[in-house]
Formats: C-alpha cells, structure tokens, sequence
C-alpha cells in the first residue's frame, strides 16, 4: 500500500478544525470518504477537504456503506462519545463478515464515557484485529515533545528524574450542546478535557527509554465544582447558547476540576501528577499550560504566551470570534495569536504518525489501551470527588462506575462529606 486512504465518521468542530488543517502536512494518505448523520453536514466536511487539496472524499450517511468503500483503509472516529460505541460496532461487523478491508482505526478522545464502555471499544476493535491509535494530541505537540526531549536529556540524565509534572486546561466553554450534557458526553469539563492533562503529564514523567507501565498510579485524588455556570444568569445564557437544549437548573456538571496523580516508577522512586481544568476561564482564548519540575530544573509552556500578538484599540469593533486563537473572546486590546494551531497543537504529527504507523502495519505510540488507560483515571478521579478522599489506584468498583454527573444526579450545591 503506497498511501493510505482515510475515512472520518464525524464532521464537526475537531474534524473541521483541527484535522483537516493539520492534513495538509501529512503525507501519503489522502482523506477519501467523510461520513455523518447527516449529508449536508459531510458535504461542508467534503468541501473543506477539496478546498484544501487533500483528497476528493465521497460522502456517506451510513458507516456501514463507508466502510464497505475499497478507497477506504483506514477510519477516523471523531463523533461524540455518546456515538463512538455504535460506531464502532458498526465497522467491526463489516470487517469481520469479510465486506471490508481496513488496516486500522484510530478514535478521538476519550475513548470512551466510562470504563465498561472503553473495554468494549478494546474489545470490538481486538475482534475486528485491527490497528489502533488513540488520538491524544497533547503528547505530540511539538512544544511539549522537545521540551521532554532537552529535559530529560540534559537535566534528568546529569541530576535525576523529574518529581512532578502541572497540567492545565482551561476556556470558557464547548462548542457544541452535547459536551454540556452529562449523560451524553460522560461527564463535565474534568471528562472532557482532563483526559489530556492525565496523558500530557504520563508522557512528561516517563523517560524516553522507559515503557509506560514502568510508572504506576498508586494514589488518585480530585475535585470537582460549578464556579461560574450554575449562576442563575448564566443557566439563562447556557439555555440561549444551547437553544434550550441545555438546562443547569436541573442536571449541572462540573465547570472545574483539579487531580493529583501519585505515580511509582519501577525503582520505588514517587513522582506526582497535578492537573487542573475549568470551563469557567476568560481570557484572550484557551489556556493550555505545562509544567515539568525536577532536582536541578524547570520547564514551562503556556500557548497563550506565543511570540506573536496583536492590538486593537476601542474604536475596533465587530464580533468576536475565533480567527486569532481557539475560544477568542474579545476582539479589542493587546491578544495572542497562534499562527497555526493544529501544528502547534500536535494535530499535525499526531495524524503523520498514525498514517505511517498504518502504512507500516505496526500499531501506533498511543493506542486505545493508553486511552483505556486514561479513562481509568479519569473515574478514579469522579469518584475520589464523589467520596471526598484520597483512593488508592485502582479504587473497588470502577469497572461499574458512572459518576453523578453522568447520570444527572449531581448537585454541586452539596459537598461531598468523606465517606469510608
């Protein structure tokens, strides 16, 4: 196979975005076929793809036809977490009935809403015996891995490893109703975007020599809160936002959350994880930072400290958007843009390296046992929240558990009391 033809069930804000920028540096593989509920939504998809010379896809509505497509090799899940199951039972019964040949799949993240639903998505994609890659891209923004690179090369390597790795997320809110929705994405903002602080911070803390089991989680603790939308002028402005889709009088989730990771490496030696998320930041776009601390050294990133900038004075008005960095909120005084977000991101050597791993038939650097992996965290730390203590990992009980905020039971009204 000499370039990789590429199928992505979902044509939202990440596949639009991030993907189909980031596409444009990749090289042999071409996106063939784009699929969604429904047909004008994959046309715009489509026509983005043509638009940007990276392929000539035909557009599907139905997963099942699409996968059948012999111009399709591999599949991209990028759908919301609530679909991804169906989804992918629907590719696993085309390929093992023999109507289809795919080399891999690989699934946005998290891979899935709690930890019965991930080992279900190992299962079907283990029965299909196909290649898999989880697409976190935090671990391949390039600021991130050459950070890694000159610390553990230079400061790890002359006075030991490093003890603790800062993870932060924030923003002002998701795009779409469903990632409001407890039920439907799992969870609050610490689901929906803690899962890259959790890998973000393994990767920043493993040596580049080590495997990834060699650092094993050993205690879990969080917190969880609704600082801002949960105000009752803000339940109004959701309701609007959301076209009544979305009410917070009723079923709220988190709007902020904080974890600590407890880790051991294989010598016995304890480094720590911290990682925090809101919903509830505004700022000049969304803030993603990285720390990384050791004996002798210090490392910190920060995407909203770019070298680039610019102002614009009170008489500048118009409406805001997103044309600088993501989640823009203003449009007058000084702001950072990003010229490229989905390099600078990782979109864009996260999606080459899946394609040369599927072109070399060998499975990928994060596959959906790290994303597994990941959404065992992510419980472990719902659940410490809930209880209100520290949990050694992996708590009882975690294959069956769904938080509160996913069953829309939660009120943020009432603390937690520490349960035993």
């Amino acid at each position: 196979m000499r370039r990789l033809g590429v199928g992505f069930v979902g044509a939202g804000f990440i596949t639009n975005t991030y993907h189909l920028n980031a596409w444009r540096g990749v090289r042999h593989a071409d996106i063939t076929a784009v699929c969604a509920r429904h047909e004008a939504t994959a046309n715009v998809t489509a026509g983005l793809c043509r638009k940007l010379r990276i392929g000539e896809p035909k557009v599907y509505t139905d997963v099942h036809e699409m996968v059948r497509d012999p111009e399709v090799n591999a599949i991209w899940i990028t759908v919301p977490n609530f679909a991804r199951i169906p989804v992918m039972e629907a590719i696993t019964e085309e390929v093992t009935q023999g109507r289809a040949e795919l080399v891999g799949v690989a699934c946005e993240k998290p891979l899935a809403r709690n930890v019965k639903e991930a080992q279900r998505m190992l299962d079907l994609v283990k029965k299909a015996g196909l290649l898999h890659g989880y697409l976190e891209n935090s671990v391949f923004a390039p600021p991130i891995v050459r950070g890694k690179e000159i610390l553990w090369g230079r400061g790890a390597s002359i006075t030991g490893r490093p003890y603790l790795a800062r993870c932060s997320e924030e923003h002002s809110g998701p795009h779409k109703a469903w990632y409001w929705d407890g039920t439907k994405q799992g969870g609050g903002v610490l689901m929906d975007m803690m899962c890259h602080s959790h890998e973000a911070a393994r990767f920043l803390l493993t040596g580049p020599d080590e495997a990834k089991g060699d650092l094993k989680p050993r205690e879990v603790s969080a917190d969880v809160a609704s600082l801002k939308w949960t105000r009752p002028e803000y339940i109004r402005r959701l309701l609007d936002m959301t076209e009544g889709k979305v009410d917070y009088s009723k079923a709220p989730v988190e709007d902020f959350a904080r974890a600590n990771v407890l880790y051991e490496t294989k010598e016995g030696i304890l480094t720590m994880a911290e990682m925090t998320t809101s919903w509830s930041f505004v700022g000049p776009g969304e803030k993603m930072t990285f720390e990384l601390l050791g004996p002798e050294y210090y490392m910190q990133i920060n995407t909203l400290s770019p070298e680039s900038s610019v102002f614009f004075s009170r008489e500048v008005k118009g409406k805001a958007g997103e044309d600088m960095v993501e989640k823009q909120a203003a449009d007058q005084g000084l702001m950072p843009f990003v010229p490229d977000e989905a390099s600078r991101y990782g979109f864009q050597d996260e999606n080459r390296h899946m394609v040369e791993s599927f072109l070399d038939g060998k499975m990928p650097k994060e596959t959906w046992e790290d994303g597994a992996f990941v959404v065992e965290l992510l419980m472990a730390c719902y659940m410490a929240a809930e209880k209100g203590k520290k949990l050694r990992f992996p708590p009882k009980g975690l294959e069956e558990f769904v938080p509160k905020v996913a069953q829309g039971t939660w009120n943020p009204s009432e603390a937690e009391a520490p349960t035993e």
